[in-house]
């Protein structure tokens, strides 16, 4: 009877880390598109109406450290730039390090997003932080460049 249960239950962990060799991989991929495209769209905006945006860094956001003007183009360039590295899975520990930080400071520096907007920069928050800590999975550029020097 013991050997009836470890046999089923042997059944179920290869069946799971099947499911999970799958899973993982478009997890990982899934987190990395969905924040690459908030994020970059959200640049695209600030560059499509940049008066607007030199406007909000100037009396709207209260961005430490960095004065309005140099943190209105860091700003609008990290959300241009590092989203595409993101998206391919390149360098993508680094970049989402950087782009974690990013989202911080965003909800720091507009006291007024706490309101509506915290838990969806809670959840870019997560899904930079999976990609972070377990990097961009098999389906990346990160991947690719691991296989070719690793030979």
């Amino acid at each position: 009877m013991n050997s009836a249960i470890q046999s089923k239950y042997q059944i179920y962990v290869r069946l799971v880390e099947h499911l999970q060799g799958l899973a993982v991989p478009a997890l990982l991929l899934f987190c990395r598109l969905w924040v690459a495209w908030v994020f970059f769209n959200s640049g695209l905006v600030k560059i499509g109406t940049w008066d607007s945006t030199l406007f909000l860094f100037e009396y709207e956001y209260q961005v430490p450290i960095l004065p309005w003007e140099i943190a209105a183009y860091v700003g609008t360039a990290t959300e241009l730039i590092i989203p595409v590295f993101i998206a391919l899975g390149l360098f993508t520990r680094p970049f989402a390090a950087i782009l974690f930080v990013f989202n911080i400071m965003a909800v720091v520096s507009y006291p007024v997003l706490w309101e509506k907007g915290f838990y969806d920069h809670q959840l870019w928050g997560l899904m930079i932080l999976i990609n972070l800590i377990w990097g961009a999975g098999l389906l990346s550029a990160d991947h690719i460049l691991a296989k070719r020097f690793k030979q």
